[in-house]
């Protein structure tokens, strides 16, 4: 792998801040790096400074090096050693694996969700359902974003399938970052709301095929752009 050429090293980002000293260290410092990449904060190429970096977490290097460590496995990083570590450029291949994988995975737990109608999975989905509106109306993507993963974390854990989630997450890092590159797009933010609202009034309807086939439509829409996120970003993009 070559490495990139570095024009200017930044500073640790704005939203990296002390840590909670009740809590293990590294799993702090990689899910605020993590949310910072995935929201674009630290856009594809940004490079990351170590020293920096436990500087403003107020740790020493090791957390730090751990970050990384599972950051780079994610796909997430680019580690050069000896010479820098930058933020990755979004891997279109491994966004749509990612997009394969999730897909396969939900199309079953919606259908088994509607078979059972759970009503008070119903009710809590469209609470998340009601918080995504305000954050749309809002204009605040990074809340909507969090929304919108609460959504389906829901359906996970009413499947009993917490476990995959976590799984499912923890490839989803470049698919989310297209999606995150999307979600200005106008009318893109109502749309998923519509999608959930179907996907939800599917499952309490007890509709398994409705439920399958909003599933469906809301998770294709992202990779349906892809040319056109790769007009407006092409720097981020790779092959």
């Amino acid at each position: 792998m070559t490495p990139p050429q570095i024009v200017s090293r930044r500073a640790a980002p704005r939203s990296a801040g002390r840590l909670d000293r009740d809590r293990q260290a590294a799993p702090q410092v990689f899910e605020r790096l993590r949310g910072m990449i995935i929201s674009l904060e630290l856009p594809p190429g940004s490079p990351l400074s170590r020293a920096a970096l436990a500087a403003q977490f107020g740790v020493s290097s090791t957390p730090i090096r751990d970050a990384l460590m599972r950051l780079e496995e994610e796909g997430l990083v680019d580690v050069f050693p000896q010479y820098a570590t930058v933020v990755s450029r979004v891997d279109v291949r491994l966004a749509q694996q990612a997009h394969f994988l999730r897909q396969a995975v939900e199309l079953e737990i919606v259908r088994g969700l509607a078979i059972e109608h759970d009503e008070a999975l119903v009710t809590e989905l469209h609470a998340t359902i009601a918080r995504q509106q305000q954050y749309a109306k809002a204009g605040d993507f990074e809340k909507f974003m969090a929304a919108d993963n609460e959504f389906h974390s829901q359906l996970y854990i009413a499947a009993d399938k917490r476990d995959i989630w976590s799984l499912v997450r923890s490839r989803s890092g470049h698919i989310d970052r297209l999606r995150r590159m999307h979600l200005p797009s106008p009318g893109k933010a109502q749309d998923i709301v519509r999608h959930h609202k179907l996907i939800a009034k599917a499952i309490d309807a007890g509709e398994p095929d409705e439920a399958q086939k909003h599933l469906r439509t809301h998770l294709s829409g992202t990779l349906s752009e892809l040319a056109r996120i790769r007009s407006r970003y092409p720097e981020y993009l790779s092959n």
